[in-house]
């Protein structure tokens, strides 16, 4: 081979090298971040309402850097820019609070449209990076939903129940509840004519006081609150101390912690009672709240109720509200609220529910044994506890003066007895007034049956 050859094979080899590194070095840049393709994200709905007060808040994210955002305005006839912003590198998200400019926009105009524009750092698309626009239909109310306390209840004891009846409207009503001074929010359901709602609110026993009111929020964030009056009757409870005998703490409570093997297996008789009266009663409870929060929102016409007695010639050996402390060996280990009563007759005696409703648990419940709980309507729960058996099934509809269940000793009892307990939205409350028929009759049917002479009065 003649030396020219030789340094012509070696050029065309270092070409091909150079060439070949090229593509390689190209295909590796533009699949690396810089090239990236994936534009930002705008998260937007295309129609929303406004109330023109609060901020509008958009969130605007990138999967590597924002670059640059734009956001407009427009009545239709006259468009304002909000904002035109550039950013330094690596910022992946920023939320763009909206406010109606001084000038520029109508503010007596009922619709508006909303452009956001945003761009990211990528070298894509010939070094202009990738971008996103996004529009949206603002529809403009500014007007607060109309509130108005129609009839209640007069007055509610610690521990029970009321009812109110109120006039909510809005055409564009979102949301709607009662507000309590201890962070429980109760659902009303719609009431005889269209705007109208019935409620029942309870106090727990385990609160000092009582306040609620009505919050109506519509789809733009306007909100109204009207406070509900009731005379507040601060009513005294039980205090007392049983003591917890080997007996009671080796039986019961220890054939109750094999229910929960793994948590109570190292604990000393002492800590296993109060597991089983604290712990294993707290998620009991949870469970029986999280069923008996629920409230159908079918028109409510009326709510005629019968007073609640489950059991004939039963006696009272408990009563509702009881604070007990829990001796053990002379040490105080545990306390319990008693949310409900205790009563006793013959072993196995038939267990009635006086009212119509739907069976929503027949199922073992820890220190409630075998436990029913059926609904009735506008939030109201019957609970059974402790029976030994159950007659009806989850989903079951109850009958009147139905035999639903047998008194029994399952659960954390150590005679045959039934354990009775009301609840309104998740809140224990005193069966006394519910077995009342004077009290039924006062602050449930009559002020149901006035509500809905005012309301025909109207026409």
């Amino acid at each position: 081979m003649s030396r020219r050859r030789g340094k012509g094979y070696i050029r065309a080899l270092l070409l091909v090298g150079v060439i070949a590194l090229s593509v390689y070095g190209i295909n590796r840049l533009f699949k690396s971040d810089i090239f990236e393709k994936e534009p930002p994200k705008i998260d937007l709905k295309s129609e929303f309402y406004w109330n023109l007060k609060s901020p509008l808040t958009v969130h605007i994210f990138d999967n590597k850097s924002l670059k640059n955002i734009s956001v407009k305005l427009s009545d239709g006839e006259h468009e304002v820019r909000l904002m035109q912003n550039g950013f330094k590198p690596n910022l992946k998200s920023f939320d763009a609070k909206i406010l109606l400019p001084k000038l520029g926009i109508s503010r007596d105009a009922k619709v508006l449209k909303l452009t956001i524009e945003a761009t990211d750092t990528s070298k894509w698309n010939f070094f202009m990076g990738n971008s996103a626009k996004k529009q949206a239909i603002i529809k403009i109310d500014s007007k607060k939903p109309d509130l108005f306390p129609l009839i209640s209840s007069y007055g509610i004891n610690k521990g029970g129940a009321a009812l109110a009846i109120f006039k909510a409207e809005d055409e564009n009503l979102q949301d709607l509840y009662i507000e309590t001074n201890f962070n429980k929010k109760f659902k009303p359901v719609p009431f005889y004519k269209k705007n109208y709602y019935a409620v029942l609110v309870a106090w727990p026993v385990t609160q000092k006081r009582f306040s609620a009111k009505i919050v109506a929020i519509d789809k733009a964030g306007n909100k109204s609150r009207s406070r509900l009056s009731f005379f507040l009757k601060n009513r005294k409870y039980r205090t007392s101390t049983i003591k917890a005998s080997d007996k009671f703490v080796n039986g019961k409570i220890v054939d109750l912690a094999e229910d929960r093997p793994e948590e109570t297996k190292d604990l000393t008789p002492a800590q296993k009672l109060d597991f089983i009266n604290s712990k294993y009663r707290q998620m009991n409870n949870k469970i029986i709240r999280k069923i008996t929060s629920k409230i159908d929102k079918n028109l409510l016409t009326d709510f005629k109720l019968e007073p609640f007695y489950p059991l004939k010639n039963g006696k009272v050996v408990a009563t509702f509200g009881d604070h007990r402390f829990y001796k053990y060996k002379g040490e105080v280990v545990s306390e319990a609220y008693h949310l409900g009563i205790d009563l006793a007759s013959t072993k196995m005696a038939d267990i009635l529910c006086t009212n119509k409703g739907v069976a929503v648990f027949a199922n073992y419940n820890g220190i409630y044994g075998n436990n029913l709980i059926i609904y009735h309507g506008l939030g109201l729960y019957s609970l059974y506890g402790h029976c030994s058996n159950i007659l009806v099934r989850k989903g079951d509809i109850v009958h009147p003066w139905q035999v639903v269940a047998k008194t029994g000793a399952t659960g954390l009892a150590l005679g045959d007895h039934l354990h009775f307990s009301i609840l309104i939205q998740g809140i224990f409350v005193r069966p006394a007034e519910w077995i009342d028929s004077t009290w039924l009759k006062t602050n449930i049917t009559d002020v149901i049956e006035n509500a809905k002479k005012m309301l025909d009065r109207q026409r």
